[in-house]
């Protein structure tokens, strides 16, 4: 039976990236039925409603959404719609693979994955003003909170994730020298997790500024990180920087009731609608979904095909130095297949 995929073209050039995404994996061949859906703004547009209840439903009914990139409404109550609709589901792991595609960048054969906890930390929102004499904004209070039940399932999915792909090792990134109650839980929380896993998948741990210095000068040590939500949103992206930037960085955002795989970059307004945008991140993001639902061989014809087409240079979006337009690109792919 058909897959049932909700499937959210997004905002800026998504609708563009996730058409082109979609013929890729028709011409895979892939059993994906999709039930297309609005938000962001495309959502405001329809129904005055940034994540609509129709947008949300059809999640609650598939647990599974391939996501363009969204742009939260000024002054509608999101913080972001992103984590909305991580809150929403409870979508505790974020999945940040970042792998060396493009020819001759700084770093070649990289293959870092970095997990970080989704609903935790700083990002919780809990946060306020203090009044001090006349001044209602003298200063702001923001509250990270860390708990050991958030902290345990996000280091053992990540544990998990190296048993599964064969990996050797898991890096736990955290501040507990100065942050010793909240990141220190985080770390013994880790360390009880990784005594499980003994003989197994080694364990490493790195003071997150250590970390983000050797990444830059050693970034062929590590496999697996995991991190708190602010540390892992900084980290995430410098990963990426590592191997070419966002343009070739997917997402996925999984819990236990659903999940969500998205292209992390944004919206690109300033070529929406000109038809020249690179669809490699959601394409790249597609092909978790695959291997999330268990059709491992057809994800990897799927990016086999996509990085031959990059490392061949001669049909490739102008993002990598070329001149096709995404239609052209996305029909390399697809010859490749």
């Amino acid at each position: 039976m058909s897959t049932h995929v909700t499937l959210i073209p997004g905002d800026g050039i998504g609708p563009s990236i996730t058409n082109a995404t979609v013929r890729i994996l028709q011409a895979a061949g892939a059993d994906l039925e999709f039930d297309s859906q609005v938000a962001g703004m495309a959502g405001v547009a329809r129904f005055g409603d940034p994540i609509p209840d129709a947008t949300l439903d059809s999640i609650k009914r598939t647990r599974l959404a391939l996501k363009g990139p969204l742009e939260t409404p000024v002054g509608e109550g999101y913080r972001s719609i992103n984590v909305a609709l991580r809150k929403t589901f409870d979508l505790y792991a974020n999945v940040r693979p970042a792998h060396s595609i493009v020819p001759g960048g700084r770093y070649t054969d990289l293959d870092i994955v970095l997990i970080r906890e989704n609903t935790e930390g700083l990002y919780v929102g809990v946060e306020h003003y203090v009044r001090v004499g006349d001044d209602p904004r003298a200063a702001a209070e923001s509250i990270a909170i860390v708990t050991r039940q958030g902290s345990e399932r996000i280091v053992r999915y990540a544990f998990e994730y190296a048993v599964k792909h064969n990996r050797q090792k898991v890096t736990v990134v955290h501040k507990a020298n100065i942050l010793k109650f909240s990141q220190g839980l985080f770390l013994d929380t880790a360390r009880m997790v990784a005594r499980d896993y003994e003989g197994k998948i080694q364990l490493e741990e790195r003071i997150v500024d250590a970390m983000a210095m050797n990444l830059v000068l050693h970034p062929e040590r590590f496999d697996v990180i995991v991190t708190t939500n602010l540390f892992g949103d900084i980290l995430s992206d410098e990963i990426s920087g590592l191997v070419g930037g966002l343009g070739l960085a997917p997402g996925a955002n999984i819990g236990v009731n659903g999940a969500i795989f998205e292209a992390v970059h944004g919206t690109a307004p300033d070529i929406a609608g000109k038809g020249v945008a690179n669809p490699g991140a959601l394409v790249l993001a597609a092909c978790m979904l695959l291997e999330h639902i268990g059709d491992d061989d057809r994800a990897q014809r799927i990016r086999h095909a996509l990085e031959t087409t990059i490392r061949d240079g001669k049909t490739v979006t102008r993002d990598l130095d070329g001149t096709a337009s995404t239609d052209e690109f996305t029909d390399a792919v697809i010859a490749k297949l």
